[in-house]
């Protein structure tokens, strides 16, 4: 990480300062891996009466099939009661399930206990969310991750502490930055006013664990603010995994050199050979940097594979699954694979990345950056249509 002095190096919270916590469903079931699973999970529910849709359920202090909920912005769920509800099921929608793991969502309310509207208003293909994560001691892993799709609080593994969307608006409008940030970098860079997405490109390569919260040091050199940006922007289109698929050279791609078995239960690496093994399947080359990527103290690999193998209990919703392994998560683990080996590859030129002459916190108060004023750390109100409340009643908010 780059070499300052930590107490000259402003936090993240100042820097992008609304945050959220992520949203917490209560119950595993409204996610998968696959779509299908959802939709049929969806329709036992609806099809079960009394007691038996009450335990499908999994009712929480928050959510019971009585519960009177808004509905989702953005998504066209059902605002009635649960308990009476024999609708189709909602369009499953992706989400970020844990650390580089991509599933399904029912975006339902009434299943999730604590949704955090605020942030699915402005969930958008413009939107980007800087996720923070428990740093596990000595982790290798990265202090942030960055995703196109809303991130969840996973029920287990490493814990998401805060969401941070680059945009208080949808359509990519007003970031979410200290006001005048953009333009004083500009300033001290000698460049026009950064562009958010380079700020957040920076972030994501400097940021590091620090004794208030996490720092982010800031340069006043424009070769080595060009240089983060280029590794940063790397970066950020390796997580967000949008546009062309990213690939690793010929001789180095990972492929399936032993079918993978219908119902795998166990994964190994074997070290010597590069080889992931799942059950009698086989998968090569696998660089060990890719099998020992963590994040959170979590070895990523393992964590992806448990979330698809792991057994659930009989007569749950959890338990509708696909019977057997599908092809398209096996094109999911080689891409994982690939891009957990490229980010591993950015790590030496992360290092390397020193900052000598910083801006520094005084530096940003004595220019009016900070400190932040609370409003910007408040969710802009964006609503200009009415949203849809409990049992069909629409509120203007």
């Amino acid at each position: 990480m780059p070499s300052v002095t930590p107490d000259d190096a402003p936090l993240l919270a100042d820097l992008m300062p609304w945050s959220v916590a992520p949203p917490r469903l209560g119950r595993g079931w409204p996610t998968a891996p696959d779509a299908a699973s959802l939709k049929a999970r969806w329709d036992a529910l609806v099809k079960a009466g009394g007691p038996d849709r009450e335990a499908l359920f999994g009712p929480t202090r928050s959510r019971t099939l009585t519960s009177a909920v808004t509905q989702l912005p953005g998504q066209s769920s059902g605002t009635g009661r649960l308990a009476r509800e024999s609708g189709p099921c909602p369009e499953p929608v992706p989400v970020l399930a844990a650390p580089f793991d991509e599933q399904w969502l029912i975006p339902d309310h009434r299943l999730i206990d604590s949704a955090r509207p605020e942030l699915w208003r402005v969930a958008d293909e413009r939107q980007v969310f800087a996720v923070e994560q428990t740093v596990a001691p000595e982790s290798s892993g990265p202090v942030l991750l960055a995703s196109p799709v809303l991130p969840l609080l996973p029920p287990h593994g490493p814990r998401i502490v805060r969401i941070r969307p680059l945009y208080r608006r949808p359509g990519g409008l007003e970031p979410n930055l200290a006001p005048g940030l953009p333009e004083y970098l500009g300033d001290r860079l000698g460049t026009d006013p950064v562009a958010p997405l380079d700020v957040l490109a920076w972030i994501l390569v400097a940021a590091r664990p620090g004794r208030s919260g996490i720092e982010v040091p800031l340069p006043t050199e424009p070769e080595v603010w060009s240089q983060g940006v280029e590794l940063g922007r790397r970066v950020l289109w390796l997580m967000r995994r949008d546009g062309d698929r990213p690939k690793l050279p010929g001789g180095r791609r990972p492929y399936v050199r032993a079918p993978l078995p219908s119902r795998p239960v166990e994964l190994l690496y074997d070290r010597e050979e590069e080889a992931l093994l799942i059950g009698e399947g086989r998968v090569s080359p696998v660089p060990s940097e890719a099998w020992d990527f963590h994040v959170g103290g979590v070895r990523v690999l393992e964590e992806w594979f448990t979330r698809r193998t792991a057994p659930a209990e009989p007569g749950t919703l959890e338990a509708i699954r696909p019977t057997t392994w599908p092809q398209p998560w096996t094109s999911e683990l080689l891409e994982l694979i690939t891009v957990l080996a490229l980010l591993a590859e950015l790590r030496p030129r992360q290092a390397g990345l020193t900052v000598e002459d910083t801006i520094t916190t005084a530096d940003l108060h004595k220019a009016g950056v900070l400190p932040i004023p609370d409003a910007s750390r408040k969710p802009a109100s964006v609503l200009d249509h009415h949203e849809e409340g409990p049992e069909g009643q629409f509120t203007l908010l």
